[in-house]
């Protein structure tokens, strides 16, 4: 094997990895904590009136 098989491995690997994270980000498991997590900062922002 030379370097362009390995870059193409490594290609390969990246693509996979990106659609895992892209699954795992838009999966409907993953909303309810994602939710919280885009209020938080908003959350002190009523505490305090």
């Amino acid at each position: 094997m030379d370097i362009n098989d390995w870059r193409g491995v490594a290609t390969a690997l990246a693509l996979i990895a990106f659609i895992g994270v892209c699954l795992w980000a838009y999966s409907g498991r993953s909303k309810e904590k994602f939710d919280n997590a885009a209020q938080s900062p908003f959350a002190d922002e009523f505490k305090n009136k």
